[in-house]
This record gives structure tokens, C-alpha cells and sequence, in this order.
């Protein structure tokens, strides 16, 4: 399916590795990839590191990246405040070393909050503390263009998820009455910058969040496809809403290399996909007799989620498009919650 795609373009978190480890399979995946000479690159949230550091780490998993592949949430941070501000305007940076060496890079010049800034940059920083948020908040009140390099509630840990920048973003803007502008994901100028670089037309946008990586790639007009990988249960999957819909739902990166099935609409509302249906009974869902449940093959249970997917979104007709109101049927729950379970731990297919 990558063939149709002039760049794949990959979160990290979640997607390639968690904290330090790669997830199963996704080396050889893209190493596979590249090795077919495809166009690859890397866009990610995560501010505190450079995109040197970045793609070091991708290099030591196995993966021979460059580091002109890698966009962050910093660069596409400091580019909003260029533009703006233009050249050698005075930005306060808050966050870890990317967000500073992407303002070098930038040509703007980072100050300390004394220096009378005319621009904050946040990012996350794992040694950030309540001074720092402390001193962004004093520079906002005082005119500063405030940039958030993204969002994002939480962050992927080998302990699970752990608050991320949009939680300290949310801390400072408890103390001042504006609100940032938001650089990384789901915007779309950290996906505009990373496929510019690429020189890409139609990227595929992979990645295991669907208010970040899915709706960052709708909102660029690009194409979306998650892999359950990540933070995102199939479950979760089934309920959201519009403009967080991904185009392709694949259980890793190896099934990049495969031909995926696509649902087809059944005329009472279901749908099917392979050997899996699903049918809608009022607000809920159901497995038909037959489909595959905890146990089933991979592949099959893909499927299930596929037609799942299918049947749940159509519900939803063409207004807010939430299907949160939408009951699962336990079998059906149960299947796909085995399916979560093991598109996390399992080696990738393809």
C-alpha cells in the first residue's frame, strides 16, 4: 500500500519505539522501506530532543536515518515564531535542548526571562519545573507571542503514559488570559514542513494517536493510517470522531508491505470485511454469527475491526460524527480488546 505515497512519514512514540526500545518489528519494517527506496521521514511532538539526538537514537535501534528526515514540533515552533517576528526576534525558550537549538537554527535568538522577550516557545523538558512555567507565564502577561510546540495530555513511558507538554501548557495557561499558538501536531504546519523537506506531494501520515497523528494528517489534507501499536485501543478506534477517522488501520508497520482489505456496507447497515461482520441493532453493535472472536488469527480479527470501524462510522451520519453513544456487544468488545492486547505485544506481520 506504501507504493502509492511519495513519503511515509512516521511518528516515533508509540510508532518506532517506546522510550528507549524499539517496538517489534518496526526496524525491519522500515528498513524494509528503505531498502525499496522509498521516501521516509520522521515528524514528532516530542520537543526536547534535536533532530540530531533523534535520529541518533533511530541509528542506535538499527535504522538508518538521517537527520535532515527528522521534523519536530520545536522547528515547526520556531518557524511559526519567524514568521511572525522575523529574524533575531528575542524568544524565551522553555522546554529541553530541541526547542533552544531549533531557535538557533531558526535564526531568532534565545534570552533568559529577564531579557525582555518577545516570544515564548514551550516544549516539554523532562527537568522543566514550576519556575520555569513560573517565568513563561510572567513573559505572556507581559506581551510575549506565546508558541506551544503541541499538546499533547500525555506521553508514551515504559510505565505507561505520563503527562506531556499539554499538561504544563494547561499549568501556564491557569496563570494568563490567552491561549498559544500550537505548532506540532494536530496543526498542520509540523506535516507541511516535514513533507516540504521531503519534497512530497502525498505523504501517508502513520501513527498510533488519533488527536495528534490522525487528525493532524486530515488537517493537512493528507492521508492517515494508525497502527494499534501505541496509545490507541481498537475500542477507542471504534468511537472516534469525525476528523480523527484514519484512512488505512493496521496492526504495525510490517503491514505496510501487505495489501490491506477494505469493509464493503451490508444493506441493513452492517458490514463486512474478509471472513468478519458486523451488524447494528438500534445504539449497538454486533458480531454476526461466525465472526472471529479472542483467539481468532490476527489478520481475522483486523478485519473485525475494519468492518467494525465501517458500520460505527457510517452510524454516526454526516453531523458531529461521535459514535460514543454506540454500545459494543461483549463478544464483539472482547475480541477486540484481545486484538489491543496483542497488536501490542506481538511481533508485526507482513
Amino acid at each position: 500500500m506504501a507504493e502509492v505515497h511519495d513519503l511515509l512519514l512516521f511518528d516515533l512514540d508509540g510508532v518506532v519505539y517506546v522510550g528507549e526500545d524499539a517496538v517489534p518489528g518496526a526496524v525491519d519494517a522500515i528498513g524494509r522501506a528503505y531498502d525499496d527506496g522509498r521516501a521516509i521521514g520522521y515528524a514528532t511532538n516530542n520537543a526536547s530532543r534535536t533532530p540530531q539526538e533523534v535520529a541518533g537514537h533511530l541509528r542506535r535501534l538499527g535504522i538508518a536515518a538521517r537527520d535532515e528526515e527528522v521534523t519536530s514540533s520545536s522547528q515547526a515552533a520556531a518557524q511559526l515564531v519567524l514568521e511572525r517576528l522575523g529574524a533575531g526576534a528575542r524568544v524565551l525558550p522553555v522546554g529541553g535542548p530541541g526547542v533552544r537549538a531549533a531557535l538557533l537554527e531558526a535564526g531568532l535568538e534565545p534570552v533568559g526571562p529577564d531579557d525582555q522577550p518577545a516570544a515564548v516557545v514551550q516544549g516539554f523538558g523532562r527537568q522543566l519545573g514550576w519556575s520555569d512555567l513560573a517565568d513563561a507565564a510572567a513573559a505572556i502577561r507581559g506581551g510575549a507571542l506565546w508558541v506551544a510546540t503541541n499538546t499533547d495530555l500525555t506521553l508514551p513511558t515504559e510505565r505507561g503514559p505520563a503527562p506531556g507538554n499539554g499538561s504544563l501548557v494547561g499549568a501556564v495557561r491557569n496563570a494568563v488570559d490567552v491561549d498559544p499558538l500550537v505548532a506540532g501536531k494536530p496543526q498542520p504546519t509540523l506535516f507541511h514542513a516535514a513533507a516540504q523537506r521531503a519534497g512530497a506531494h502525498h505523504p501517508l501520515v502513520v501513527g498510533d494517536r488519533l488527536d495528534t497523528d490522525v487528525a493532524g494528517a486530515v488537517n493537512s489534507g493528507m492521508t492517515g493510517a494508525l497502527v494499534l501499536t501505541g496509545l490507541t485501543s481498537a475500542l477507542a478506534l471504534l468511537a472516534a470522531p469525525k476528523g480523527q477517522r484514519p484512512d488505512l488501520v493496521l496492526p504495525d508497520l510490517g503491514a505496510l508491505h501487505a495489501p490491506a482489505p477494505s469493509p464493503a456496507r451490508t444493506v441493513e447497515g452492517g458490514a463486512t470485511c474478509g471472513r468478519a461482520r458486523v451488524r447494528l441493532a438500534g445504539a449497538r453493535i454486533d458480531g454476526a454469527d461466525g465472526s472471529p472472536g479472542p483467539g481468532a488469527p490476527l489478520e481475522d480479527l483486523m478485519d473485525l475491526l475494519r468492518a467494525a470501524c465501517a458500520a460505527a462510522w457510517a452510524s454516526s451520519g454526516s453531523g458531529a460524527g461521535t459514535t460514543g453513544e454506540l454500545a459494543v456487544e461483549p463478544a464483539l468488545a472482547a475480541a477486540l480488546a484481545d486484538l489491543s492486547v496483542r497488536c501490542r505485544r506481538e511481533q508485526p506481520s507482513g
